[in-house]
């Protein structure tokens, strides 16, 4: 058993190219941060989301006896040591994409692995980090965008793979790390898991 721990289409796109099959558990939790540096809150919260995820499963018999692998997530831009999560409303997008314009910024997913079953499980935590640079972007090309709605559930505001491809300049490390899951390092970390691949 497979179980994403994540209601995001872009992570679902995402894991299907390593499990076609695959069980998404979405978390509820609310989010709580105690710690200040950028790998370690992604951390924190992908941990806090796979707990959550884990326990549910397991109260609703989803995890059994037999070996289930977990996959949690949270992504988030840190502009010169500032969080962005998800714009909270439209002038909130439009702020967070003018700190953007014409600079260069952190985006950082933390992942969190369960292995195991309803008995006990084996936990791998791990981070990513990539630098995006942004060409400046006019007012009038960072309103059109907002006002397109698909910033609105993404940290940052923007999403690399839509219609703001336009305006990223480059990045250094890894491009599904910035669309919201490291899918290559994920699967170096699977693999040291054994069998779990040929679920």
């Amino acid at each position: 058993m497979i179980i994403l721990a994540s209601g995001s289409p872009r992570r679902r796109e995402l894991i299907s190219s390593i499990f076609p099959e695959f069980t998404i558990i979405k978390s509820e939790k609310d989010e709580v941060v105690t710690k200040t540096k950028p790998d370690e809150i992604v951390n924190e919260l992908s941990k806090q989301k796979a707990i959550e995820v884990w326990d549910k499963a397991i109260g609703d018999n989803v995890i059994t006896d037999d070996n289930s692998l977990l996959i949690a997530a949270d992504t988030l831009v840190f502009l010169d040591g500032q969080r962005m999560g998800k714009p909270k409303d439209y002038d909130d997008a439009i702020d967070m994409l003018t700190k953007l314009s014409g600079n260069s910024h952190e985006v950082y997913t933390g992942v969190t692995l369960f292995y195991g079953n309803k008995d006990s499980y084996e936990e791998i935590s791990f981070y990513e980090s990539t630098r995006v640079f942004f060409y400046d972007i006019s007012k009038e090309d960072i309103k059109s965008y907002v006002d397109s709605k698909e910033p609105m559930d993404k940290a940052g505001a923007y999403a690399i793979q839509g219609g703001f491809a336009k305006h990223i300049k480059g990045i250094e490390g890894e491009y599904a790390n910035v669309v919201g899951l490291p899918i290559a390092r994920l699967y170096q970390e699977i693999k040291k898991i054994g069998g779990i691949l040929d679920v």
